[in-house]
């Protein structure tokens, strides 16, 4: 169960922002002792990968911000970020941890099944980021982008974080994250709904 949760909590994550969990993954394998990548995914913690996802990081953490620029930045990583979710979930939920013990009782024989289920979350998480963040540029004319960036990548670094030291931690955020986002698209698609309703109203006046 622990590791079913740090796995979720890391694809969700890398919906958010592809390159954060890679990176604190490695980061954690390379600084704490308490925290040992399974040796499939050890290349994580590679002087070359952190270098590597270090780089990708800020690039995809300042090109999100910037309005147009972060609708074709969704674009790309529709294929990055589940990508980077199906590692993280096995990477992670594979690790020897301050939560997990013995995670090789997590995978059985089928090692491809948590790389999969880290694809499908990671996936889901980024079409919803991706079509609140059309719909919130649309509403603000792109103001929003940087404000709705940082939120989600500070959301992105909490949920990795804590799936690495306190995976219960990081189930209550990642609960926190949903309804959030539940209340922030249905409050999107009001304003969306009440201004159709004003400028309807206007062409009729006229």
């Amino acid at each position: 169960m622990i590791e079913f949760l740090i796995g979720t909590s890391l694809a969700a994550s890398a919906g958010l922002n592809a390159w954060m969990p890679l990176f604190l993954l490695g980061l954690a394998d390379r600084l704490l002792p308490a925290v040992v990548l399974p040796s499939s995914w050890s290349w994580l913690s590679s002087d070359l990968a952190l270098w590597i996802l270090g780089g990708l990081l800020l690039l995809e953490i300042v090109a999100d911000k910037i309005p147009a620029l972060d609708s074709v930045n969704d674009v790309i990583q529709s294929i990055l970020r589940p990508a980077s979710g199906g590692i993280a979930f096995g990477a992670g939920s594979g690790a020897q941890t301050i939560a997990v013990d013995d995670p090789a009782a997590f995978f059985t024989d089928n090692t491809w099944v948590p790389v999969v289920v880290g694809i499908a979350i990671a996936l889901v998480v980024h079409i919803v980021k991706a079509t609140a963040r059309v719909a919130a540029n649309t509403v603000t004319g792109g103001l929003a982008a940087p404000v709705l960036s940082t939120a989600e990548d500070g959301a992105s670094f909490m949920l990795a974080a804590t799936a690495i030291i306190i995976p219960v931690l990081a189930a209550l955020l990642l609960v926190a994250l949903v309804v959030v986002v539940v209340v922030g698209l249905r409050r999107l698609a009001r304003r969306r709904r009440e201004g159709g309703s004003g400028q309807s109203g206007e062409r009729v006046h006229t």
